[in-house]
């Protein structure tokens, strides 16, 4: 069995192409980068490195093997990782969701439930949404995705909606729905981290302009002081963020105004994972428009 650090200093050198740097790199002197490398061979019976005078290289199968050794780090390490995180996961519920909305809901369930659980504190990319059930780094996910797949299943929650918040003395305001394309060219004040949603609004808003705002004080001042347009959904709209006295709230009533979200999760966790998503759809908000 050939040691890891063997493994480090041979990927090191690879990345760093001489001893001074790889030693730097690892925090450790030249000669014991040399001796390692020494032992490697030895290990191995081959010939790694092409030793010149005041030059050393790798050979054609150092190159090889310094590739094979750093693909054997790497799923050491997503050993090390998905074995942690499945021991984790049999401890506690970890959930994350995809979008904003889900994860309030779940944060005000917190309060009120004795089931427990942790939700994610940044949203989750909705392209790793399978990777991070597979690798057990969530036990549930929200997703705008119905997985479904030999590993893993899905449950449908609920549908989140989206809400203009227009000035109440706009013409718009007089209506009671309204369109994406009746909301072009306006400059609207948009919370940053709103995952999915924000390429709904940048897709579908003709020649609308977005001042995100990377802090929710920076966004509740905004929208207290300024008449600047603004969004809600039926999820956020009861959630005291938004300062809404001179406003009037117009459902947007494109299809694409509205998303489906999922609980996706390991079939082996069904269990586990059922009485929360119960929970959740009880508290989901059912108002239409």
């Amino acid at each position: 069995m050939i040691d890891n650090y063997l493994l480090e200093e041979l990927v090191t050198f690879a990345k760093y192409k001489t001893l001074a740097k790889t030693a730097a790199e690892l925090n450790v002197t030249q000669p014991t980068v040399t001796r390692g490398m020494q032992k490697l061979e030895d290990e191995l019976g081959v010939q790694l490195f092409d030793r010149q005078p005041n030059r050393i290289s790798l050979t054609k199968t150092g190159e090889l093997a310094a590739e094979k050794a750093n693909a054997l780090l790497q799923a050491n390490q997503q050993f090390i990782t998905e074995i942690k995180n499945y021991a984790q996961s049999q401890q506690v519920l970890k959930v994350a969701s995809v979008a904003p909305g889900p994860s309030i809901l779940l944060e005000r369930l917190h309060e009120q439930s004795a089931l427990d659980y942790q939700v994610a504190s940044d949203l989750l990319p909705e392209a790793q949404a399978a990777e991070s059930l597979l690798d057990h780094q969530y036990t549930f996910v929200i997703t705008n995705q119905e997985i479904q797949t030999d590993l893993i299943e899905s449950r449908y929650i609920g549908q989140e909606h989206l809400f203009a918040n227009l000035d109440q003395f706009m013409y718009l305001a007089n209506q009671q729905q309204v369109t994406f394309k009746e909301l072009a060219g306006l400059s609207f004040v948009v919370l940053s981290d709103i995952g999915l949603w924000k390429e709904v609004i940048q897709d579908n808003i003709p020649d609308a302009k977005f001042l995100y705002q990377s802090e929710y004080d920076a966004l509740t001042e905004l929208t207290k002081y300024t008449n600047f347009p603004f969004f809600t959904t039926n999820i956020t709209e009861p959630d005291g963020t938004y300062d809404t006295t001179d406003s009037v709230s117009l459902p947007i009533t494109d299809d694409s105004a509205t998303i489906t979200f999922y609980a996706a999760y390991l079939k082996d966790q069904r269990r586990t994972v059922t009485p929360l998503m119960k929970e959740l759809v009880k508290i989901w908000p059912k108002k239409q428009f």
